[in-house]
Order: C-alpha cells, then structure tokens, then sequence
C-alpha cells in the first residue's frame, strides 16, 4: 500500500506532533495511575493542569529532539537523502523512547517518593552492585509498565512511517525561499518553547513554573513530566540566599542554635537509634486507634510503644532513604536536594556522632546493604562515625536477601552482638532494608504475616519480628539496661487508607523514644515531632553540656514552639498545632487543619486563623537560616 506524500516542513510538524500525543498518553496514565494522590481534582482544574502540561511537554520535546530538529531545518538539499534520513530516524526514535521511558516508570515510581525523579537518582544509585539485577526485578513486577512502554515505542515508530517525503523543488529559488524562512521560524519557536515564553521578562521555564497551573502542591507532579526535571536539574545543586528578616528578626521566629541552661552531670547512657526502611505511621496500629477496626501490622511495635514516649504526630523531614539519615543523625532536613548528594554535602557539620565523640563515645554505623549503598557509608564517614558496619562486615552471603543486602533479623542479631563488644557509653544507628521492594521475607516466614492490600505489609510484620528478636537478645546483655532506645522511620511508603492519601500523611511516621526502666513512657498527642528534632532531644536527655547546633527541637521541652518543616513539590510545609501551612517560599497556598479534616476538603488560607501568620514567619526564619547557613558553610556555628 502506498503510503501519502507530504510537505518536508508538514512531515517534519507531523512527527513532532506525534510526541506530544504520545507524552499526553503518559500524562494521562500517570494521573490515572496515581488519582488517589490526588483527590477532589475537579474537571476545570484537570483540564488546566494539562494545558500546563502542554508547556513543560514543549521543552521537553525540544530538549529530547534537538538533534533532529537541527537535521530537519539545515537548509540543505542533502537532507532529503534516503540514508541521512534514516539517521534521522534512528535518533528520533531512541531520544523519544528514552523520554517516554522517563514517564512511564515515574507512573509507578511516583507513589515512593511522591515527586517527579530528577538528575539525583544518579547519584543516590551510582554505588549499587546489583543495579542490573534490581532493574530486571521492577520489569518483571511491574510488567503492564513494560507492555505499556513497548506499546507507545511501536506507536512511535507506526506513526513515523504514517506518511512519506515529497521530493524537494527542483529549483533553488524555491528550495531556499522555503527552507531559510523555515529554519528561521523554526529556531524562534524552539527559542520560546525552551524559555517557556516569549517575553523579555521571561526566566527558562523551570519545575517550580507548574505551579501555576495547580491549585495544590502535589498536582505539580501532573503538570511536569519526568524528562524536563530530569534535565533541568542536572548539574544544579545550589541554592540562592534568601532575607525575609534581619538577624535579629530571624532569631526571634527560628533558630538553629540550642542553649544548655541545665547544670546537671551528663549521663553516661547508650543511645541506639534503629531507623526502619519505609515505615509510615499508616501500618503501626498503636498509632491509629481511632481508625474503627484496625489492627495494623506491627504487634511487637504497638506492644513496645505501650511503654515508650510516643508521638501521634510525628513526621519525616523527606520522602526518601537519603534525606533520612542527616534529619536523624545531624539535625539537617531535606530542602530541595538531598543533602549528601547537594553541593553542600562537603560542608562541615555537627551530629550527634561528632557531640558524643567528644564526650568520650564509641560510635558506629549499621546497614546490611553493601558498602557505599545510598551513600550511607559515606555520610557515616563525615558524620564522625567510629566505624561502620554493613554487607562487608557482616560477611556471610548466606544471609543475602537476593536484592538489597543481608535479611532484618539477621542484621539485627549481629547488630546485638556487636554491641555487647563495644566500651559503654556508646551511640549506635541502625538502618533495616528488608520492608522494601520487591517485598519478599524469608522463605521460613511465607504465610506468618498478614499480607494485607499492600505488599509492604508482609514486610512491615517481618521487620517488626526482627526487631522483637532485637529486643529479646538485647535484654540479655549487660548494656541493655543503660541504653536510650529510639526508633524512628527513613520515610512513609504506600498509603491504602484514604487517611493518609495527603501530603501529611506522606510523611507521617513514627518517633519512639523507650528506656528499659519505663521512665519515659507516655503518648503525646500534642508535640509535633519531626526527625530533626531526634539528635538535639538526645543530647538534651543526656543533659550535654555545651550549646549545639541543629534544625530541630528537643521534645522534652514543651515550652517551645512544636513546629515541624518538610519540603515538598517546591513547597514548605509547615505543621504546628492542628493545622499544616503549605508555603513556596514567597506566599503562603493552603492552610488546613489536618486534626479535623482529614481529607483536606476545606482550604482556610486567609480566613483570618490565628496560627497562619506566626507559622509563616517561623517557616521564612527557617528557610533563611538554612539556605543562607548552607551556602556559607556555617552549619555548626
């Protein structure tokens, strides 16, 4: 069959065309996917979200086919060749594919981290040893993923070939009076579209531009596609000094800096803090009482919480692995780029690590994934960790999960071990990996679990068995009695109960802070914790006897203000009292009360709540204080 013949300039749009259907088709797949994400989008808001979508898809479609618009618009008789077209062809399809690629895996990979995938997820892979083995492991999980990319290609590549080229003008005159005009439409357009406009006042378009489109955060991820903040945060790092108030103003509202005033002896007790992989607050039925008819999958935990201090409102400071262990160790949140993989990541900073070294304290790192994984080893390292211990140390394969590292139980049993050679006092973290993709336990343990509607919570109850054969090891050495135990999460994971569905809920975790002695036990439904606020509320429970630095709070004191900070889709999030404040960086965009309403059916922004105003204030002092510390290398003075 013969196919039509067209216009060399109309063939060129056509296909250029064809990518921005098919990058729809992935929006639209990404937002089915993940509608849950994103709840009461109405079909005005909808239908402009996409219309924003068609923006970034623009830069986008310029960035993929640089190459073949450059091959298509060189006014040239020679780019009509039957070879050089071919070329041409073999690029489009490849830098389009890998596009498409981009979209189709944040489709499922969105619901982890709650955020487009950028430039970093180089860095936070590069020292896997498994990559490849792990890559086959989410082709074969995810295989309607896999048939769906496979499905768009062979589309790409169809409708490529839909129609044929018309031979060029055999005279020149008209050869060059079209081509040279073309070309110079062509790079105008191109010259807009990677701006995102065409006024002089107009900056390049970048992640946080989908703003404007959205009337909630989380939406922005719908507007971006996975390609553009790929690219547009490749190689950028920096952040850009920030002066809402002067010093004085700043330490009014916020301030990194701790005051001892106690005059108390320290103690000299071990601090253990166990950071559990993807552990939201969502799966501890100890925390979610007034849930009607839930359990949870966490009974060793619910059991050890009866007698620990215990936050009902307890939130991460990120959404991944690696921005776990600074907010944990050091007092240092995310805000915008992890900080072990951020320019900033050589800056000289204080941590629980490097205080209780000082004080005469053995320190050491645990994680059963092979060394250097995440970069854990790494920030150990500059944290002023003693030693570290993973996979290597660990040393039987035997134990090897198959994908990530060495099985929770296991791991934990070592970590018991260890412990008990070590000189009191010491301080110890420990990250578990097992309740993480692909969510299997070992085969002893098929069945014992409660499956649930997600498959994390097999996981979740094998963890949590771990930690009750942790605990009954522990007990039985000489260290255990003399020892802070606080167990907090990395991150949120997965959310099944509508509950949860919401950009708190993303975050909600839990914070346990358990002696042996039951001195600390009690449920606190009023303090918001965050993990920033682990490293200054140990050194104040240990009574440390020197002023320190760190972005959180000690929890033990209730006579300062409980606000928690967390950074997402270009917004701070702010949470204090009952409400939450979302705030980007210039105005504040929503304002709820996420005690009562906890389906965020009703925006109180500007409806005169007290609480807003003193909330944007401490978030502008903390956003200056941090951006402008990291940025001087001063977070430790």
């Amino acid at each position: 069959m013969t196919k039509p013949q067209i216009n060399h300039y109309l063939l060129f749009i056509y296909r250029i065309a064809v990518v921005y259907v098919l990058l729809t088709i992935t929006r639209i797949a990404f937002y089915a996917y993940n509608a849950s994400l994103f709840p009461d989008c109405s079909l005005s808001e909808t239908l402009t979200i996409f219309k924003g979508g068609l923006k970034f898809d623009t830069t986008t479609i310029i960035y993929l086919n640089i190459a073949f618009i450059v091959m298509n618009i060189i006014p040239c008789k020679f780019i009509y060749n039957t070879m050089y077209q071919r070329v041409a062809k073999i690029i489009y399809i490849i830098t389009n594919s890998i596009g498409l690629l981009g979209n189709v895996a944040d489709t499922i990979y969105y619901q982890f981290t709650l955020k487009r995938t950028t430039s970093l997820v180089i860095s936070q892979f590069a020292n896997e040893e498994n990559l490849f083995s792990l890559f086959g492991q989410f082709i074969i999980q995810w295989w309607y993923a896999t048939l769906f990319f496979f499905i768009l290609v062979i589309l790409l590549i169809f409708l490529y070939d839909r129609f044929t080229e018309k031979q060029p003008a055999t005279s020149n005159f008209k050869f060059y009076g079209t081509a040279i005009p073309a070309l110079c439409i062509v790079l105008f357009l191109c010259f807009g579209g990677v701006r995102g406009g065409f006024r002089h006042s107009t900056r390049p378009i970048s992640p946080a531009d989908a703003g404007e489109y959205v009337t909630e955060a989380s939406q922005m991820a719908i507007v971006q596609n996975t390609p553009f903040t790929f690219i547009r945060t490749f190689g950028k790092s920096g952040l850009k000094p920030m002066n809402y108030f002067n010093e004085d103003e700043t330490a009014k509202y916020f301030t990194p800096y701790h005051t001892v005033s106690s005059q108390e002896q320290m103690k000299d007790c071990n601090v253990v803090i166990i950071i559990l992989e993807s552990w939201g607050r969502e799966y501890v039925g100890f925390l979610n009482k007034d849930i009607p008819n839930y359990k949870g999958y966490t009974p060793f935990m619910d059991s050890l919480m009866e007698h620990s201090l215990v936050f009902k409102y307890a939130y991460a400071n990120g959404r991944k692995s690696i921005d776990a262990i600074p907010s944990v160790v050091a007092g240092i949140p995310y805000v915008k780029v992890p900080y072990v993989l951020s320019h900033y990541s050589s800056n000289k900073t204080c941590s629980l690590a490097k205080y209780l070294g000082e004080q005469g304290y053995y320190t050491a790192f645990f994680h059963g994934a092979p060394n250097g994984s995440m970069g854990f080893q790494s920030f150990a390292n500059l944290a002023g960790f003693n030693d570290y211990f993973g996979k290597n140390e660990y040393n039987n394969d035997a134990d090897f999960d198959g994908t990530w590292g060495i099985w929770d139980e296991e791991f934990f049993h070592f970590y018991a071990e260890k412990m008990n050679s070590f000189k009191q006092p010491f301080f110890t973290s420990i990250f578990s990996l097992s309740s993480h993709h692909p969510f299997k336990v070992p085969e002893r343990y098929e069945g014992k679990f409660p499956e649930g509607p997600l498959p994390v919570h097999k996981c979740i109850g094998y963890t949590d068995n771990a930690l009750r054969e942790f605990f009954n090891y522990a007990k039985t050495m000489p260290w255990y009695e003399n020892t802070l135990f606080v167990i907090s999460a990395d991150h949120a994971s997965v959310a099944h109960l509508d509950e949860y569905k919401n950009t708190p809920g993303a975050f909600a975790i839990p914070i346990v802070f358990y002696k042996p002695d039951n001195s600390l036990q009690k449920f606190d439904t009023t303090t918001i914790a965050q993990q920033t606020d682990i490293a200054p509320s140990v050194l104040s429970y240990l009574n440390y006897p020197q002023d320190f630095f760190a972005f959180g709070k000690n929890v033990f004191d209730t006579t300062k203000q409980q606000m928690a900070i967390n950074y997402t889709n270009e917004n701070f999030q702010c949470f204090y009292k009952d409400f939450v404040l979302q705030f980007d960086e210039k105005k504040s965009v929503s304002l709820y009360n996420f005690k009562k309403d906890r389906f965020f059916d009703s925006n109180l922004i500007d409806t005169n709540v007290p609480e807003q105003t003193e909330m944007e204030n401490y978030t502008k002092a903390f956003i200056q204080e941090y951006t402008n510390r990291m940025i001087q290398d001063k977070m430790c003075e």
